[in-house]
C-alpha cells in the first residue's frame, strides 16, 4: 500500500474517532443534564408525597375554615333569632344582645387562655400554658429557613394549622354558654350574665373539654390501652364526636340549675308568655340546621370519607326529629306546630352530636326520632310536673337530648364508621357493652360536675353583684331596663 493511501486511511480513521469522541461527549452531557432534570425514583416519590401533603393541608384547611364560619353562624344569627322569637317582645333585644356579646367576649377569653386550658399538654385534669396568649398557635418567623412558619396541629393525624383548630374549637366555646341563656331569659341582669358565663366557661367548659377531647379523665381508651394499663379514663372513657357531653349536657344541666336558682319569671303560669315572633324562631332553627353541618362534620377535623358520613347522619337525625316532634304534637294535642317542628329539628341535631362519627344513617333516623319525642315530653309534661321555669327549654332540648344521644352512642356505634378500637366491636348493636358503660359514666360525671360548679358560681355572683333584675325592671322588659332600647318602635 502506498504512503499516500496509508495517510488517507489514517486521516479517515482519525476523523471517525474524533466524531465518536464528540458523540460520546454529547451523549454523556445529555444524560447528565437529563439526570439533573429528572431525579431518581426515590426523589420523585418524595416530591409527589410533599405535593400531596400540601394539597391535603390546603383542602383540609379550607373545609375547616368553612366549618368555623358555619358554627359561628349558629350563634348569630341562628341562636339569636331562635331565642329572640321565643321571648316576649319586650325582651327580644336582650337575648340577641347576649348572643352577640358572647361572640366577642368568649373569643377574647379563648385566645387569651381558654384554648390552652382545654388543649394544652396531655394532663388528666386540665391543660397547661402551651398555647397561652396564642403561643405556639400564631405564625412566627423561622430563623433557619428565613421564612414565616405556621404551626401544624398534628402533622400525621390532623394536618391542619393549629390556628385553624383553635378557631374551630373557639366557636364551640362561644355557643355553649349562649345556650344557657335560654334558661334565665327575661330575668337575669346583663352584668350578672357576663360574670357568670366568664366563670362558667373557665371552670366548667375548659376542664370538660380537656377531659373528653385532649386525653383527660373522660377521653376514650382503646381496649389495648386498658389492658396495658396505659388508659386512665373513668370506665374506659367516652365516645363524643362533636360535643354531646362537652357542649349539650354541660350547658343543658347548668341551664336547669340557673332556672331553679333564679326562680320563675313574674307572672309565670298566669300571664301570657307565648313566643312573640315564631317567624324568627323558624328561621333561626333553619340556620341552626345548616350551621350544624359544620358543627358535626367539621369535628372530624379533616375532609375525608368520615366527614361525609357525619354530614349525612346529622341531616337524617334532624329530619327525623322534626317529623317526630310534630307527630307527637299531632297525637297529643290534635295539631302539629311550627314551634314543635323547629324544636324537633334542634332536638334531633343535639341527639346525634356525640354519635355523628360513629353511627350510620339508619340508626341516626331512630336517634333523631327518639330525640324528638323524648325532648317534646321533657319540654311539656316533665317541666309542668316539676314546675321549673326553663324559659326557652334549654334543659329540655340540650340537657335531655344530649344525655339521650350520649347513651345511644353506646348502643349504635359501629366500627364500620370508625375503627377506633383496633377492629373490635363498639356499640351494643355489635354485641359490645363496654362503650355503653363508658358513655353512662361520662354522662354521670358531666351531670355531677356541671351541677356542683354551677351552683357555686351562681351563689358567688348572687352574693357579690346580684343575679336577678328587680320587679320593676322585669315588668318593663330587659330591652329597656338593661339596654335602654326597644326591638320594635312602631309609629
Amino acid at each position: 500500500m502506498s504512503t499516500l493511501a496509508r495517510r488517507h486511511r489514517l486521516w479517515i480513521g482519525g476523523r471517525q474517532l474524533v466524531w465518536a469522541v464528540l458523540c460520546l461527549c454529547v451523549v454523556g452531557s445529555s444524560a447528565m443534564a437529563q439526570e439533573a432534570a429528572n431525579p431518581n425514583l426515590s426523589d420523585r416519590v418524595d416530591a409527589a408525597h410533599e405535593t400531596a401533603k400540601s394539597a391535603a393541608l390546603a383542602g383540609n384547611n379550607a373545609w375547616m375554615l368553612t366549618s368555623c364560619a358555619l358554627v359561628l353562624f349558629m350563634t348569630a344569627p341562628g341562636l339569636a333569632m331562635f331565642y329572640g322569637g321565643l321571648v316576649r317582645k319586650k325582651n327580644v333585644l336582650s337575648v340577641m344582645m347576649q348572643c352577640l356579646f358572647l361572640m366577642g367576649l368568649m373569643t377574647v377569653l379563648w385566645g387569651l387562655y381558654g384554648y390552652s386550658l382545654s388543649f394544652g399538654g396531655d394532663g388528666k385534669w386540665i391543660g397547661n400554658d402551651e398555647y397561652l396568649f396564642m403561643n405556639n398557635v400564631q405564625r412566627v418567623w423561622d430563623e433557619e429557613t428565613g421564612e414565616p412558619y405556621t404551626p401544624i396541629f398534628d402533622e400525621e393525624e390532623i394536618p391542619i394549622p393549629t390556628m385553624t383548630h383553635m378557631l374551630f374549637q373557639g366557636m364551640f366555646f362561644i355557643i355553649t354558654p349562649a345556650l344557657i341563656c335560654g334558661a334565665f331569659a327575661e330575668r337575669m341582669k346583663f352584668s350578672a350574665m357576663v360574670v357568670f358565663l366568664v366563670l362558667w366557661g373557665t371552670v366548667v367548659y375548659c376542664p370538660l373539654c380537656h377531659w373528653v377531647w385532649d386525653g383527660g379523665i373522660l377521653a376514650f381508651n382503646t381496649t389495648a390501652e386498658i389492658e396495658s394499663g396505659e388508659g386512665h379514663s373513668i370506665a374506659g372513657g367516652a365516645l363524643d364526636f362533636a360535643g354531646g357531653t362537652v357542649v349539650h349536657i354541660s350547658s343543658g344541666i347548668s341551664a336547669l340549675i340557673c332556672a331553679i336558682f333564679l326562680g320563675r319569671r313574674i307572672g309565670w303560669g298566669q300571664d301570657d308568655m307565648r313566643p312573640h315572633n315564631l317567624t324568627y324562631t323558624a328561621l333561626g332553627a333553619a340556620m341552626l340546621w345548616v350551621g350544624w353541618f359544620g358543627f358535626n362534620a367539621g369535628s372530624e377535623l379533616l375532609s375525608d370519607d368520615l366527614t361525609q358520613s357525619a354530614f349525612c347522619v346529622t341531616h337524617f337525625s334532624a329530619a327525623a326529629g322534626a317529623v317526630a316532634w310534630a307527630v307527637y304534637e299531632w297525637v297529643t294535642r290534635g295539631k302539629p306546630s311550627v314551634l314543635g317542628t323547629a324544636s324537633g329539628a334542634v332536638a334531633g341535631l343535639v341527639c346525634i352530636t356525640p354519635a355523628a362519627g360513629f353511627v350510620n344513617p339508619m340508626p341516626a333516623l331512630l336517634m333523631g326520632a327518639l330525640g324528638g319525642v323524648v325532648c317534646a315530653y321533657a319540654c311539656g309534661t316533665l317541666k309542668n310536673k316539676f314546675g321549673y321555669d326553663d324559659s326557652l327549654d334549654a334543659f329540655g332540648v340540650h340537657g335531655i337530648g344530649g344525655t339521650l344521644g350520649a347513651i345511644l352512642t353506646g348502643v349504635f356505634a359501629t366500627r364500620a364508621c370508625w375503627n377506633i378500637d383496633d377492629g373490635r366491636p363498639l356499640g351494643l348493636i355489635e354485641g359490645e357493652s363496654r362503650i355503653l358503660v363508658g358513655q353512662i359514666a361520662a354522662v354521670a360525671v358531666t351531670w355531677l360536675y356541671s351541677v356542683v360548679v354551677t351552683v357555686v358560681l351562681l351563689k358567688l355572683v348572687d352574693l357579690t353583684i346580684g343575679l336577678r333584675v328587680n320587679e320593676a325592671e322585669e315588668r318593663a322588659g330587659l330591652d329597656v331596663s338593661q339596654h335602654e332600647e326597644e326591638g320594635y318602635i312602631l309609629f
